[in-house]
């Protein structure tokens, strides 16, 4: 669904601020209250917005480090993929994972509570996968997110 221009500014102050109220979102875009819902419910429907999350401050909910396994395959089926990744995305620590072309196959960034934890999670999750040839883990040190997606609308 190509967005105009009005979308293309509901989608960016729905990013910066998920909380915005209807009216706020209206007057941002210069509509009434009743069309800027009727867009907003719209770019839902249409699957431009999937939801609206909260940011979580890691350290307040246990969460002493982070990691990106980078993940090599014994084999590159379509079944060894999709076995992987669901496996990855099942695990309560894991936060996302990236499925890549060259020489690692998946990125997989997790949420642990220390060296300990990550060490457990490698051996029990990762590494006992008959698809998983090999890992490679780096700490992060810093995790800053940019707050919105570019949006690329036709119209800049």
């Amino acid at each position: 669904m190509p967005l105009d221009r009005t979308d293309a500014a509901l989608v960016r102050a729905l990013q910066e601020d998920g909380r915005r109220t209807i009216k706020e979102l209206a007057a941002l875009v210069s509509l009434s209250t009743s069309a800027t819902h009727e867009r907003v419910r719209r770019l839902f429907a249409t699957g431009v917005l999937r939801g609206i999350h909260a940011e979580v401050e890691p350290a307040r909910i246990g969460v002493g480090l982070q990691a990106v396994i980078q993940v090599h395959l014994q084999r590159h089926s379509r079944d060894a993929v999709i076995a992987f990744r669901d496996h990855a995305l099942a695990q309560p620590e894991v936060v996302s994972v990236t499925h890549l072309t060259g020489a690692v196959d998946f990125l997989v960034q997790v949420a642990v509570r220390d060296t300990d934890h990550l060490r457990d999670l490698a051996l029990a999750a990762f590494t006992t996968r008959d698809e998983v040839a090999r890992l490679e883990t780096s700490v992060v040190y810093e995790h800053v997110r940019a707050q919105v997606w570019p949006i690329y609308d036709g119209q800049d």
